[in-house]
């Protein structure tokens, strides 16, 4: 509780000098509470006890008896315990928040290979980027939200060879309708167009000869090289796809601000000025076969230590593409943020590390881990994944079938436009909430509750501040504080944390901590609403009206900032 902290640290400080301890390391120590009991803000004087040569409890006594101010002291087994009067909290918290943020950053995320439908698991790193890119915004950094197109790899190249040599009817045999098309999505052209680069997959698989696999190569090739023509017949190829995944993208409310192609920098020289860089580099070596690489262990890098940028026949390689992209997003934004699954961390170190000997400086990375599904990791084999156009398609009937239960005053359009946001918002946050370096099993159960830790139980926490707002028809007019009974105060000192949480989220790339944040302040909503009636007796009380309308827009404002959608009735 930042605003508490402020508060304190001046007297704090004070008291501490005056009893003999010098500096402020002691700031790092003060944090929150290990129980809200206690207080909002502890302090543990274990570490001032050598110093003084006294015990920890002595003196947390002494300090607790120099320290005033809007607050309650206490000392506990060694610790000085901080509690906000709540008289002064509401009035701080009732206050307009102002946001610190003055960044510009540039999140890349998602940047999916665009050759199939969008999975469940390819799905964690778009929810989690865009939510990301939502907390940023809403903490006041100027956001741009980038996807790197891969519009010239081996996965494109055989999706190219496939629409350009293989007819409906010859994939049809291939598959043998192994993976039919669900009728749902006829038309959708990411999920019909993976049949072609499965039906290729099928045959690289099976040729005795290497005719195919020569053929994408050649493709592969000339694209890395620039040829134009091959690289507009890649974009024919791959482009219906994008577009049908960012239709799904879409409808989880994640859309982009610029689509930049991997393509661009080799067109535009880049690429080729980048090898000749690397090349002159003390680091630089050329293996038998006629490849550069760097040797980044004589920088420190443990493992695989050669860093191969280029082939033997003067081509680049995907990395050696990725830190010309780098360097051109430095110049678009001072801070630049990359979600990467877990599987990418040998190759960012490698990137990270040949930026710096190129005198670049190195991304943030937000690295995730996989989602797995009870029977094992997520994969594209038939049976073994969960395609999110379908869990997205569940959601909204389960969502439906609830709503339906609960609101039979409700027409058709209604429930299925209330039943919509329910699903992709109880989709969304089942990812969100878990912190992204914790791998978890995907289970249809839990991802479409509509009770407990979940995002429909916040959503029905909004819509009853909806409600009690709608009731009284107008702004809240508050003139005077009135009672503070145990859940206002409870809801005022979870309230006071917002701006604290959504920093933390967006300083450390941790958009879980905020997900999990917005569950606590609905908790605390429905006791508020529980126990502080705003109309009692056909009359507005206009202190509970004005906590409870603060709470509604924290509610909505933070809601849309992890993409759970603040529907006003459910």
């Amino acid at each position: 509780m930042n605003i508490l902290r402020e508060l304190i640290e001046e007297p704090l400080m004070s008291a501490l000098t005056d009893m003999g301890v010098s500096g402020d390391f002691w700031r790092k120590a003060l944090g929150p509470s290990r129980e809200k009991a206690q207080g909002d803000l502890s302090l543990p004087c274990f570490p001032f006890a050598k110093q003084l040569g006294k015990s920890p409890v002595d003196i947390a006594t002494a300090l607790e008896s120099s320290i005033s101010g809007n607050f309650e002291v206490s000392s506990t087994g060694g610790y000085l315990n901080f509690k906000a009067n709540p008289e002064w909290l509401a009035s701080n918290v009732l206050k307009e928040n102002e946001m610190p943020g003055q960044k510009s950053v540039l999140i890349e995320h998602t940047s999916a290979n665009p050759n199939g439908p969008f999975h469940v698991g390819r799905a964690r790193n778009a929810i989690l980027g865009d939510t990301l890119v939502r907390l940023n915004r809403l903490f006041g950094n100027q956001v741009r939200a980038e996807y790197y197109v891969d519009d010239m790899g081996k996965q494109v190249g055989v999706l190219a060879w496939a629409l350009a040599n293989l007819s409906s009817e010859n994939v049809d045999n291939i598959l043998n309708d192994a993976e039919e098309v669900n009728p749902k999505w006829i038309g959708k052209k990411d999920h019909e167009t993976v049949r072609w680069y499965q039906a290729a997959q099928h045959l690289r698989s099976n040729a005795e000869d290497k005719k195919i696999e020569e053929e994408i190569g050649r493709l592969v090739h000339a694209s890395e090289h620039g040829d134009d023509e091959v690289l507009a017949q890649f974009e024919d190829a791959y482009q219906p796809v994008l577009d049908g995944m960012l239709e799904t993208l879409s409808r989880l409310g994640i859309e982009f601000d610029t689509f930049t192609k991997e393509s661009k920098f080799v067109v535009d020289g880049t690429v080729s000025n980048l090898m000749e860089k690397l090349a002159s580099l003390e680091i630089h070596g050329v293996a038998d076969n006629g490849a550069h690489f760097l040797d980044l262990g004589q920088r420190g890098l443990k493992g695989k230590t050669d860093f191969f940028y280029r082939r033997g026949d003067g081509s680049s390689l995907y990395a050696t593409r990725d830190i010309a992209y780098h360097m051109w997003k430095w110049q678009q934004s001072e801070n630049l943020v990359n979600i990467l699954g877990e599987d990418h961390k040998l190759q960012a170190k490698q990137v990270g590390m040949t930026l710096q000997e190129l005198g670049q400086k190195v991304p943030e990375v937000m690295f995730y881990a996989f989602i797995k599904l009870p029977e094992g990791k997520m994969s594209t084999r038939r049976g073994n994944v969960v395609f999110m156009d379908d869990l997205l398609e569940e959601a909204q009937a389960q969502a439906a079938s609830v709503v339906r239960g609960l609101r039979s005053d409700l027409s058709d359009e209604e429930v299925e436009a209330i039943a919509e946001a329910v699903g992709v918002s109880a989709v969304r946050f089942n990812i969100t909430k878990v912190s992204p370096d914790k791998g978890f099993t995907f289970r249809w159960e839990e991802a479409l509750s509509f009770e407990g830790e979940s995002a429909p139980f916040m959503m029905y926490s909004h819509t009853r501040a909806c409600s009690i707002a709608k009731r009284v028809g107008r702004d809240a007019k508050m003139d005077s504080k009135g009672e503070i009974p145990p859940a206002m105060h409870e809801l005022l000192r979870v309230m006071a944390c917002y701006v604290d949480k959504l920093s933390h989220s967006v300083n450390e790339n941790k958009p879980h901590v905020f997900a999990l944040y917005l569950l606590e302040l609905a908790t605390a909503y429905n006791s508020f609403y529980r126990d502080c009636h705003v109309i009692k007796d056909g009359e507005v009380d206009e202190f509970n009206f004005a906590v409870s309308e603060k709470a509604r827009a924290l509610l909505r404002e933070g809601m849309n900032g992890i993409g759970v959608i603040p529907l006003e009735s459910m």
